[in-house]
């Protein structure tokens, strides 16, 4: 999202008051009629003061998008990371000083050149001192908005058109070799709000259709009742992307948690993410030699596959299943119904 570089009240004003001087002594340079000049070099002061100052606030409103008009996943990213409405408020304060400095500059251009020219230089003061005042009520939306624009400068670039596979399983089950097996390079790794690695997307193309597979560490690898409810938010935002999801088990338990506490993760990743097709990863198979015991964590076998990502065994499989995942056809309506079930 892109937020222009947001200036402090000082700095508005002192540009708008510095180019309001240089025009006012560009008309002192003029001939003009005596009685004329001093309302003419003042009403110009105050006039261009005006206009720099609102073309400042026009040029930041104009530059953020309307957030109603994003895909629903930069949506909740944003409301995740700086507060959706707490942006609206900001960029609203931002549109009440420009209509009132428009006024402003309206009432006191009038105001001067009805008055005598002896009067004019105390008619811009007053008006300079209307203007500062309007500039320093936005104090605390200028200073939200330089926040939004640190917060959402590394926010995630998402191919939309993509095929889209989201990871889920527990710390250390094998999620990012298997990720940079897939996409066969080193993943893109971007910042995502509470994830505790940042967001890793990797990329690959297929039979001239393109694959994205995220895995978000910190996010998909524990029990959904130790989530607040922000980390909660963020999973919505990944449902609004995800068309398939590579559940990994790690078979071995060398990843120190049991057979038992990775299928309850599971239970809960299928309860949220329901409309969207899972596979089912048993990883680190090198390391096993008595498979029996994993029979009662297969609830579908047909899209079961037994895998040693490290040794790269079964990826050729996961990827004939990936050739056959269908892109989600979402609309904003829908996604919007679907987000009332987690908020």
């Amino acid at each position: 999202m892109m937020i222009p570089t947001i200036p402090t009240t000082q700095e508005l004003l002192d540009k708008g008051f510095s180019r309001g001087k240089k025009q006012a002594d560009l008309v002192r340079s003029q001939k003009i009629p005596k009685h004329l000049k001093g309302k003419r070099i003042e009403e110009r002061r105050v006039v261009t003061s005006c206009q720099v100052i609102k073309d400042k606030l026009k040029s930041i409103i104009d530059a953020v998008p309307e957030i109603e008009e994003l895909h629903p996943f930069y949506q909740d990213y944003i409301d995740i990371t700086v507060g959706v409405d707490d942006m609206k408020q900001a960029l609203g304060g931002l549109n009440w000083a420009y209509g009132i400095i428009t006024q402003l500059e309206k009432e006191y251009g009038a105001k001067i050149r009805k008055n005598p020219s002896e009067k004019a230089t105390a008619i811009q003061k007053q008006a300079y001192g209307r203007i500062a005042s309007v500039v320093e009520k936005i104090k605390k939306d200028l200073d939200f908005l330089d926040f939004a624009k640190q917060n959402l400068r590394n926010m995630p670039t998402i191919d939309f058109d993509a095929t889209t596979i989201v990871i889920a399983g527990f710390p250390n089950v094998g999620k990012s070799t298997l990720l940079r097996q897939i996409s066969g390079a080193d993943p893109q790794v971007a910042n995502y709000p509470f994830t505790t690695k940042g967001i890793q997307i990797g990329h690959t193309e297929r039979h001239w259709k393109h694959i994205q597979i995220i895995d978000t560490p910190g996010l998909l690898d524990r029990p959904v009742l130790e989530m607040n409810d922000i980390e909660m938010n963020a999973i919505v935002a990944l449902e609004h992307l995800a068309d398939a999801i590579l559940f990994i088990f790690d078979a071995s338990e060398t990843c120190g948690f049991h057979l038992d506490n990775q299928y309850n993760l599971l239970k809960q990743i299928e309860k949220i993410f329901s409309e969207i097709p899972i596979i089912y990863l048993f990883n680190k198979m090198d390391l096993i030699e008595d498979t029996e015991y994993l029979k009662e964590y297969i609830d579908d076998e047909e899209n079961s596959i037994f895998i040693s990502a490290i040794e790269g065994e079964g990826i050729e499989e996961i990827n004939k299943k990936i050739d056959k995942i269908k892109k989600i056809e979402r609309h904003t309506e829908e996604a919007e119904d679907d987000d009332d079930e987690y908020y």
